[in-house]
Order: C-alpha cells, then structure tokens, then sequence
C-alpha cells in the first residue's frame, strides 16, 4: 500500500535541503504528499531565520505543483541539571518530528543522515566506552512508536551530496554551531577527523563499515537473549539460579535485554556490571 505522505526532518541544512528536493521529486512520480518538517530548538540566535528560510524554501517548490506542506515546532525547555544540551536537543527533537508526523498522517520521517554522519556516530560510541549496541551506531530503519524512521543516504559520501547542491542550486542554511568547540561531534570533526583521514585516506567507508558489523552483532546478541529469556524468566521475574547457570557473556547479555523489557531503556553499562557483579 502507497502511503499518501512522507515526511522529511528539514532543517534548512545543506544534507536535509538536499533530501527534501530529492523527496519531492521521487513523490511527485507517485503523487504522494511531502512534509517538511523543521524544529526550532530555540537555541541558536538565527534559529528564527531558519525558520524563515525554511518556509520560504517550501512555499517557492510548492508553487511549482508539488504536494509539499511546511511544519514546524518551537522547543519551549531546556536541558534538566547535568544534562547535555546535544542529548536533549536530539530527544526534544525526535518527539517533536513525531507529533508533526502524526498530525499530517506521514508513516515515515526521512533522515539525512550520511557515511561521513555514521562513520563519526561510531568513533564518538568508542569513545565513551559502548558496548554493540553504541557502536552499531544509526540504523537505516527504526521502527518507534508507530513511525518508521528512515536514512536513506546512511550509505551515500556527502561529496555526493554537496555535488546535488550546486547541480540543482538549492539554497540552504549554514550553522555556525558547527564550528563550536564545546560539542563532542565538532570536536571530532573540525580537530580529529582532517588528522585522521589524512592517516587512512579510507576511513570512512572502513568505519562505517563497522557499523556495519556491529549491527549485525547486536541482531545476534538480541536474538540469542531472546532464546535465553525464554528458559530463565517469566511474569515474575528474571529467575537467578538458570540465569546464573549461563555463560559469563550470555548472562551480560540476558540480563541487559531483561532489563531493557523492564525499563523501556537502554541500562547503563555501570548498572549491568554492578548487578553482575552482586
């Protein structure tokens, strides 16, 4: 079944400016809707320009006949004590591409992220210390709360992307946080990233690669813990005798999954090794 829309994270950015124009023409052979939607985090000083941008970008395409509507959200919070601001700017965000979607009837939100994105997402996992499920870094497809999340060009080099740009003229934004210090993935870009390639010219298909491979050890690892929880819990509980039974790395690995069911989230690798270690 052809769905009626689609919807695609626009922030006005040059990799999500170049998705939706890419979208609109994929759909326009389908007749299927396109929504762009845009969060403003409230954050940055031209986030009202973004905006504006954003909707004048929309309206100039939707007058030359394509199915397109513009959306968007103000975040009103902030992050809570000890939080970063990146991790709840993503999550803020997420919930607030969710709402719009649903509003507008979009199964499915369209993400931009690339190779250059993923092969970063893995090095900064590394560097905090994760386990498979970290470094399995950013699925092609989630499915979460009744959306689908898609990245469609997780594949793609972002020389690609920038080519599209200048080939087709599309106007987009340029984010000066980019070059702020302060955030980890800036970090990693601006100060590591030119050292590493210019080390290993291949880098980023190596390590998106791995990604790669990490999702495919963290299927097995979430299909074996299904096997093993099945034998070792039930309604009441995690029953510790047959869990205590299993091999050191299943019994990890069972327990993460048992806890993840419980909690609705992802335990903390301290957490797991404390109750392992009681």
């Amino acid at each position: 079944m052809t769905p009626a829309c689609v919807a695609v994270a626009y922030s006005g950015g040059r990799d999500s400016s170049a998705l939706l124009h890419a979208t609109l023409a994929a759909a326009g052979a389908l007749d299927i809707g396109v929504a762009a939607l845009h969060v403003h985090h409230g954050l940055m000083a031209d986030a009202d320009a973004w905006l504006l941008h954003c909707e004048r970008q929309c309206r100039r395409w939707s007058k030359r006949g394509r199915r397109l509507v513009f959306d968007h959200r103000r975040l009103d919070g902030r992050p809570a004590r000890g939080e970063s601001v990146e991790a709840w700017a993503r999550r803020e965000r997420y919930a607030a591409l969710r709402e719009m979607a649903a509003a507008h009837g979009a199964s499915a939100v369209l993400l931009a992220h690339h190779r250059l994105d993923q092969a970063e997402t893995l090095l900064l996992q590394a560097l905090r210390g994760a386990g498979v499920a970290g470094l399995a870094a950013m699925p092609e497809l989630a499915q979460r709360d009744g959306i689908s999340w898609l990245r469609p060009w997780l594949g793609v080099d972002p020389a690609h992307i920038a080519a599209y740009v200048r080939r087709h003229r599309i106007a987009f934004v340029d984010d000066d946080s980019n070059a702020d210090p302060r955030y980890a993935r800036n970090r990693l870009r601006l100060r590591v990233w030119p050292a590493l390639i210019a080390a290993f010219p291949d880098a980023q298909d190596a390590l998106a690669a791995s990604a790669g491979w990490a999702q495919e050890a963290r299927a097995c690892a979430d299909a074996l813990a299904a096997i093993d929880l099945a034998e070792i819990a039930d309604k009441r509980g995690l029953h510790l005798a047959p869990w205590q039974a299993l091999p050191p790395a299943r019994r990890s690995n069972a327990l993460r999954a048992w806890l993840e069911a419980q909690t609705g989230k992802s335990a903390a690798s301290s957490a797991v090794r404390r109750l392992l270690d009681e």
